[in-house]
């Protein structure tokens, strides 16, 4: 009896701790005051998510003409842009775009470096030639890669939420976060808030002070499909496309799901009519 005591309660206690720090942390996180990203309605959520071809070449458009300025993404090449499964650019489309680059390349024959146009096998330029320059050009600050931030980023989801997230599958914390922090710029900060020199007011931000300023503003980047030039739609294409990026085999992964769950479901049908064939004429 004294064992089974024993056990018990080393059993409990990390339950009821786990439970005590559940209780005690909801508390602290809702003082804090920061909104929670909505979620919003992503494409390629679910197990049968897709990724949309016109908002990825969209939010490709609104990467170049405004997030490369500042921000890399060393893992994406120029070939990728024609690749299944991403924004599907033909050959040529892709080749144009990176003959609009210099790439530095070299040595040549005599020790020198130059450049040359960008060819498909190409990674995307980075705007600056070190993290350093990139920190003394952004106020200190380090503009992060692109090419997986979309996988890296989150927020707190709490109890019993991320419960639901694992029956629900539901992976797009990190879209739903980049999407809010695009459009949750202020241009005051709160009454009582000391704002640091440099930084920018923006509600979903962590402390709430960012050296980003406002990224994005309505009619900046010109869509010729008809699509509503706002803030809102800007967001919502690019963080599809970084998207993309961190997930270029998105699709594919979530079709070979949907195969081997099928195959599990007819293979254990065989098993079990095989063990009623095997073991009809056997007694029990």
């Amino acid at each position: 009896m004294k064992t089974t005591m024993t056990f018990r309660s080393a059993f409990l206690r990390p339950v009821v701790a786990a439970a005590l720090a559940i209780g005690l942390a909801a508390p602290a996180l809702a003082a804090e005051g920061a909104p929670k990203p909505h979620r919003e309605d992503w494409s390629f959520a679910g197990p049968f998510g897709h990724f949309d071809r016109a908002q990825l070449q969209r939010g490709f458009q609104v990467f170049k003409e405004v997030c490369a300025s500042c921000h890399s993404a060393h893992l994406f090449a120029f070939r990728n842009l024609a690749q299944p499964g991403g924004p599907q650019f033909s050959e040529a489309q892709a080749k144009a775009v990176a003959e609009s680059y210099q790439i530095q390349d070299g040595p040549n024959d005599a020790g020198d470096m130059f450049e040359r146009p960008g060819r498909l096998s190409d990674r995307w330029p980075s705007p600056f030639p070190n993290e350093q320059a990139a920190r003394a050009s952004n106020g200190g600050a380090f503009p992060p890669d692109f090419s997986t931030l979309a996988k890296a980023r989150t927020y707190e989801v709490g109890f019993p939420g991320f419960l639901v997230d694992v029956v629900t599958q539901y992976q797009e914390q990190g879209p739903d976060y980049i999407h809010a922090l695009l459009n949750g710029y202020k241009e005051t900060p709160p009454e009582g808030f000391s704002l640091p020199e440099g930084a920018h007011f923006n509600e979903y931000f962590p402390g709430h002070a960012i050296k980003m300023p406002p990224p994005l503003s309505a009619d900046q980047v010109t869509y010729t499909d008809g699509t509503p030039q706002t803030v809102d739609q800007y967001s919502r294409d690019v963080v599809a496309f970084m998207m993309w990026l961190a997930e270029p085999h998105l699709e594919a992964r979530k079709r070979l799901g949907f195969q081997v769950m099928i195959f599990l479901i007819v293979f254990a049908g065989l098993l079990y009519f095989t063990k009623k064939k095997v073991w009809k004429s056997v007694e029990h």
